[in-house]
């Protein structure tokens, strides 16, 4: 069954403001209304899955059965090629109940220390996105968008989120060496995971 986007209120099943602005500044010139979880008050669900996929399907039944709206969820995450695809699904537990980046992006660092992985191209790692689109009546969406790059320290850039400043994405149209947290949200948008996915969202749904 063909599905649009158009016209709807579409809520986000995030409360991290970080994400939703980025969804927000993808959308907004496509005359779709968002909203949150987190703006609505709704309650976060325990992310029990072990894969992307599994968790976003969670978050999004959740929020939608909650709000009756059609629902974007966004698992999302950091796999590290040197630790065996880790932090992952976990990216998040990385950085303790406060959602310390700084302590999670330290952990990374000694854990690369660790294996000795010192050079660019020992420190490889992808950020992942996994979109889970649900309607009311059960109808299923999934896109999935990557950013290949490499990790850097110390962290730079005072833009982006998460584990952002360590990240130096792949693709810069100026050939740089940037992190994530030192592209504009204009930049980071045309490159990160989550733009990928949403563009092959927005192929299809818009």
């Amino acid at each position: 069954m063909s599905r649009s986007l158009r016209g709807e209120t579409i809520l986000i099943a995030t409360h991290n403001r970080g994400k939703l602005d980025e969804f927000r500044q993808i959308f907004a010139p496509l005359g779709v209304t968002v909203t949150s979880a987190g703006e609505t008050g709704l309650a976060e669900p325990a992310e029990t899955e072990d894969t992307f996929v599994g968790n976003a399907r969670i978050k999004a039944q959740a929020a939608m059965t909650a709000s009756g709206l059609v629902t974007i969820a966004d698992d999302s995450g950091l796999c590290v090629d040197a630790l065996d695809g880790a932090p992952g699904v976990y990216t998040a537990d990385w950085a303790g109940p406060s959602r310390d980046w700084s302590m999670a992006m330290r952990t990374v660092e000694e854990k690369l220390q660790a294996k000795g992985a010192v050079t660019p191209d020992t420190r490889r790692a992808t950020f992942n996105c996994t979109l889970v689109v649900l309607w009311p009546d059960g109808t299923e969406r999934v896109f999935v968008g990557q950013a290949p790059g490499h990790l850097t320290w110390p962290p730079r850039g005072a833009l982006g989120h998460g584990y952002d400043p360590m990240f130096v994405p792949e693709g810069q149209a100026d050939g740089g060496q940037r992190t994530f947290a030192e592209l504009s949200p204009g930049e980071k948008n045309a490159i990160s995971h989550r733009a990928r996915a949403l563009a092959l969202l927005m192929k299809e749904l818009l």
